[in-house]
């Protein structure tokens, strides 16, 4: 898919008048969640960053952003550093990040192999003892859902990604089978930032209406 095609597809699926709201969910997840298992004052880097939202809204000492995109440069702040290039060649030296993030990006890749280049590159550029985080649709509890989208190829559940992850030499520190509902925007699950909020507190809750898997893994010390 050419920079152009990704531009049209995501204006197409995304209108501009959901953004605002998918900013104020953002805000919230990153700031009674992802906070603090990303840490202060770490160099975190979103890959498929998209319009921005994760990395606008963390606080960090460094940002990255890394998209194909060519409207991401339009949504990420000042204080992020974009890279346009493919998430299996990010132009950084390695062991140079502490975090790096994913949502909603590993069922765009086309194979296995293609998401094997990705946990490889990720892990190169990560430092000893940092974390990958990814959030996706865990094609266990997404059935036909999952291929409404033209763009998704590769289907991952929780397990089959612990499995990649650990092949690619991660450890596993967390694994949340079902986290947030597939989408947030276009249903009625929660959206307001207080119902947001307040579902974040009620794990129970993710169990019953969660469809995406939340990861965390391990790029292990050296001497681990």
């Amino acid at each position: 898919m050419t920079e152009t095609d990704l531009a049209s597809l995501y204006r197409h699926r995304f209108a501009e008048d959901e953004r605002e709201n998918k900013i104020r969910i953002w805000n919230v997840l990153c700031k009674d969640l992802f906070q603090s298992i990303v840490g202060d004052n770490k160099v975190v880097l979103d890959l498929a960053c998209g319009y921005g939202e994760f990395i606008n809204s963390i606080a960090a000492q460094k940002k990255y952003g890394v998209d194909l995109n060519p409207d991401s440069e339009k949504f990420v702040s000042r204080d992020v550093t974009l890279l346009k290039t493919a998430a299996n060649r990010i132009p950084l030296e390695a062991n140079s990040v502490d975090v790096v993030f994913t949502s909603n990006f590993l069922e765009h890749l086309k194979t296995k192999e293609a998401c094997n280049e990705v946990f490889l590159e990720v892990k190169r550029v990560l430092n000893s003892g940092g974390k990958f985080i990814i959030m996706g649709p865990n094609i266990r509890y997404l059935a036909a859902k999952y291929w409404d989208f033209y763009d998704h190829h590769l289907p991952l559940s929780h397990l089959s990604l612990a499995e990649g992850l650990s092949q690619s030499g991660y450890r596993i520190e967390r694994m949340i089978p079902r986290f947030l509902p597939y989408t947030t925007i276009k249903t009625l699950l929660p959206q307001h930032p207080s119902l947001v909020a307040l579902y974040l507190k009620v794990p129970l809750v993710w169990s019953i209406l969660g469809r995406q898997f939340l990861a965390v893994a391990i790029k292990p010390p050296i001497d681990a």
